[in-house]
């Protein structure tokens, strides 16, 4: 919490200020005396005036008044406003041991110091005061306790503690809350209640310092805990407490507790107060109550950056990516610039929505404003690029960002990793560490799942051992399901089982769907029943293992089981997500779905499928009915497979998207193998980039290869 120090300075003067300023010049010059002087350099400080403030500097030296301790204090002052701490050393430093003498002086330069950052050598000029034996005053004292603060130099502290008792100034309450943002500061919380507790009143600057520093330290429990004292004392809770308090109910992710604050600010009439507003609607967007910060936001009499920001990171974080990036669309229309935390955000949208040419924009409005090289800006902007199956684009942010940490490099290795450069994703990993750049959690996603998709047992089965022998790292369901993911594909569907069943911990859903998508790949029906069974009983609603057994069981022409599992999913009450494909173009998403008759041009659609198809067979294809989900002859199968959704809008895409750029669709089911197939062909015969998004990963076809290496 801001305190307003004594010896704090204003932050600016009017232009004719300025003037008048300029004019006095010419007046000192014939009448310079200290007081004079000190009004001039005054102004200066409170404009960060350099020249004229070293006009005045020299005005000082020709009339002999720098040595003088008011105008001393002032020059140093001066330049500390100016950013030019060397030259305020300077001033002080030649100061005559008389002026030396002036606490005033002494207070002006730690001060000055601590504004600009430097701490340490604050702390080591009080030092140098009290072995001068100069007296301190309370306005010295909290400018140096910021210092050990910001420095967390508790030992110091506390003797600069000792010091205010010794001097009789433990009664101020600018002191009080620089002790307690001490103690609080450096996770002593006994002593900054004590702080409390020996105070002759209950000062609410006091406890503002202890609950906003506990936030800060993550302290959330105990943050909470003094907000309910401070407001059971009676104590007034202000635009400072407020915000704090809620931001720890946020992180403690309690809803009721934030709600209850809620009503509190309401009653007390600051629900108008902006950043006691922008707080609620960052508490409500990272509790997922939408419709809540929603309506703060809507009731709000003026937003500022921090405003929209807070929704629009709340709509991602939950998901809702189309809404986010409406709202986005309007906080541009309103003039807000976003800042380096709503692009972030939007460009999380972008990925999660598809929308590759607004990310394009935003990246574009992110360079205009200097925000593109924010390192949660590139982190973000190489996420959207590979998760939008421009990989390309994603290597030349990461290429050019100024700085990486684990999160950048995850970024590109999960990326290459989804877009069929498993062996890149290795090459980065090995870059990464000769960087010095310690991998996480989710760096281990990345790596084994390049390795499962392109088919490297050997390096995954190291990488997996190394989690836990060198980085600590225990595995979780995640990298058993890509471990059972990778055995299960290269035909060691035993040795996923003894994986499996090795496990530390019970096997979740995501475990169980990778040993059921082996005994898809290798028609293992027994297993597949296996683990079906188990994702019954884990997740009863969920219509994916339904639909896997289903294939399993078509896959070896089964079809009364084939039946018997579309029995049991009507019983249970469990539909599947019906299959669609959809694509981007001049701003408009267009979706398609298997054998969609009511569509726009379903003629030339059609039409052209039925061409396709045809070129194809040219080239030797022939449909892969194995694929097909009904028990029908043979040409009705192969009817059905021309028509999924992937190959109607790859047909329209045909239709309308230039040559020489590429065709980028999405579908949200795996793509069939019969597809995969036949899109390959389709990229070679017409000459163009295919790029084909499935719920698994993104599949680059030219030329008639696809760069999962037909291993997905």
């Amino acid at each position: 919490m801001p305190l307003r120090h004594p010896l704090h300075r204003p932050t600016a003067i009017s232009p004719s200020s300025v003037l008048l300023l300029r004019r006095t010049f010419s007046l000192l010059h014939a009448f310079a005396d200290p007081y004079s002087l000190s009004a001039a350099l005054r102004a200066c400080s409170a404009a960060s005036l350099l020249r004229p403030g070293q006009q005045a500097h020299a005005l000082a030296v020709t009339s002999s008044l720098a040595s003088n301790p008011l105008v001393a204090a002032r020059l140093v002052d001066m330049y500390s406003a100016c950013h030019r701490l060397a030259a305020a050393a300077l001033v002080f430093d030649s100061a005559e041991p008389s002026a030396l003498s002036n606490r005033v002086l002494w207070s002006t330069l730690i001060v000055g110091l601590v504004q600009n950052g430097d701490a340490r050598s604050a702390m080591e000029r009080f030092r140098s005061m009290r072995a001068g034996a100069v007296e301190t005053n309370h306005f010295t004292l909290p400018t140096v306790l910021s210092a050990c603060a910001s420095e967390r130099a508790i030992r110091f502290g506390r003797q600069v503690h000792g010091c205010a008792v010794r001097a009789g100034f433990c009664s101020s309450p600018f002191v009080q809350s620089s002790l307690v943002s001490l103690y609080s500061n450096c996770a002593d919380l006994g002593s900054a209640k004590r702080v409390l507790e020996s105070s002759d009143s209950d000062d609410p600057i006091s406890w503002n310092a202890l609950i906003v520093n506990c936030t800060r330290g993550s302290l959330h429990a105990d943050a909470l805990s003094l907000f309910a004292e401070m407001h059971r004392r009676g104590l007034a809770l202000d635009e400072f407490t407020y915000p704090s308090a809620l931001n720890s109910a946020a992180y403690m992710g309690d809803l009721g507790t934030g709600g209850c604050i809620h009503c509190l600010v309401l009653l007390s009439g600051f629900d108008s107060h902006m950043h006691v507003a922008n707080a609620l609607v960052d508490m409500y967007g990272k509790l997922g109550s939408l419709n809540c910060a929603q309506g703060v936001f809507d009731r709000m009499p003026r937003r500022d950056v921090v405003t929209w920001t807070s929704l629009l990171v709340g709509l991602v974080r939950q998901g809702s990516h189309d809404v986010a990036l409406q709202l986005y669309s309007d906080m541009r229309a309103h003039g807000v610039d976003p800042d380096e935390f709503a692009t972030a955000g939007v460009l999380s949208s972008c990925a999660g929505s598809t929308a590759l040419e607004l990310g394009r924009q935003v990246h574009a409005a992110s360079a205009r404003r200097g925000i593109d090289t924010f390192l949660s800006v590139s982190n973000s902007l190489i996420s959207m690029y590979a998760r939008s199956g421009s990989i390309n684009d994603a290597c030349a942010v990461f290429d050019t960002s100024p700085r990486r940490d684990a999160i950048t490099w995850t970024a590109l290795i999960v990326g290459c990793a989804q877009n069929g450069r498993g062996r890149d994703s290795l090459r980065l990993y090995d870059e990464m560490l000769e960087a010095g750049v310690r991998p996480d959690y989710v760096t281990f996603i990345g790596l084994l799942f390049s390795c499962s998709h392109a088919g490297l047992v050997e390096p995954g089965r190291a990488h997996f051992e190394s989690m836990e022998k060198v980085y600590g790292i225990a595995p979780g369901p995640e990298h058993y399901a890509c471990m059972i993911d990778l055995l299960g594909r290269s035909g060691r569907v035993e040795e996923a089982v003894d994986l499996l069943e090795g496990m530390s911990g019970k096997p979740d859903a995501t475990v169980w769907k990778a040993l059921l998508a082996a005994c898809r790949v290798h028609r293992n029906a027994g297993l597949a029943e296996r683990a079906a069974e188990r994702l019954f009983e884990l997740a009863p609603a969920d219509a994916v293992p339904y639909v896997m057994l289903s294939n399993v069981y078509s896959a070896a022409g089964r079809w009364g089981d084939v039946a018997r599992v579309r029995s049991l999913m009507r019983a249970r009450g469990v539909s599947k997500e019906p299959g669609r494909s959809w694509m981007e173009q001049d701003g408009a998403v267009h979706v398609f779905r298997a054998g969609e008759r009511e569509l726009e041009r379903a003629a030339e659609i059609f039409a052209k499928v039925a061409e396709m198809m045809q070129r194809i067979e040219e080239e030797g294809h022939t449909a892969d009915t194995g694929f097909a989900l009904h028990d029908e002859g043979e040409e009705e199968k192969a009817a059905e497979l021309a028509h999924h959704s992937e190959r109607l809008a790859v047909a329209w895409a045909l239709i309308s998207v230039p040559r020489g750029k590429p065709i980028r669709v999405y579908k949200n089911l795996r793509v069939c193998g019969d597809c995969h197939t036949t899109l390959k062909l389709v990229a070679k015969v017409y000459e163009r980039t295919i790029v084909l998004r499935d719920a698994n990963c993104f599949h680059h076809m030219r030329e008639g290869f696809c760069s999962c290496g037909d291993y997905w």
